[in-house]
């Protein structure tokens, strides 16, 4: 290594004070969290975005999906993949200093409420959509304008608390880790 290498290194380390890294339990969380982003999430989605009416009236589905539901599902999988990429953000490397393959911002610190403000806005919102999903469940039960059974709100619900659950550990221990 050269000179102005090693002297390179020890100026990023003056100017950088050593973050914490994650505790055992925020790094689960945040594998929860971007699991329950994708695997929890997109699957069942990608099902009734390509028009198969799994746990749905076939009727009401056939209509609401041509009515643009598709495109509805489409992009609520598509923008899944953001909040898995946040949470592993949360947790590794790259959510501290911008990776090598970003142009003009490689090596750079990134700014903590780059991580923080969506995660925890992103807690909030899921958490508002759980408590609209909670309501919707008992009131529409037995209406027969449902399209989809009220066993998925169940699964939902469920799937949703444990999302939030981990998002909140996983934002809450990186804007720990690094505050300033």
């Amino acid at each position: 290594m050269s000179i102005h290498g090693e002297l390179r290194n020890t100026a990023d380390v003056i100017a950088r004070p050593e973050v914490p890294t994650p505790s055992r339990r925020a790094v689960r969380a945040g594998w929860v969290a971007a699991i329950a982003a994708t695997a929890g999430f997109m699957p069942l989605h990608v099902v009734w975005a390509a028009g198969i009416p799994l746990f749905a009236d076939e009727q009401r589905f056939e209509v609401w999906h041509a009515d643009g539901g598709a495109a509805y599902l489409w992009t609520l999988n598509a923008l899944a993949v953001l909040p898995a990429v946040l949470a592993f953000a949360l947790i590794r490397r790259w959510g501290l200093e911008f990776p090598r393959w970003v142009p003009r911002l490689a090596g750079r610190r990134v700014p903590r409420l780059l991580l923080v403000v969506p995660g925890y806005a992103l807690v909030v919102a899921l958490s508002g959509y759980t408590a609209l999903a909670v309501v919707l469940s008992f009131v529409q039960w037995d209406s027969p304008e449902v399209i989809f059974s009220p066993w998925t709100g169940v699964y939902g619900v469920v799937h949703f608390v444990v999302w939030i659950s981990a998002l909140a550990v996983a934002t809450h221990s990186y804007a720990k880790r690094t505050r300033p």
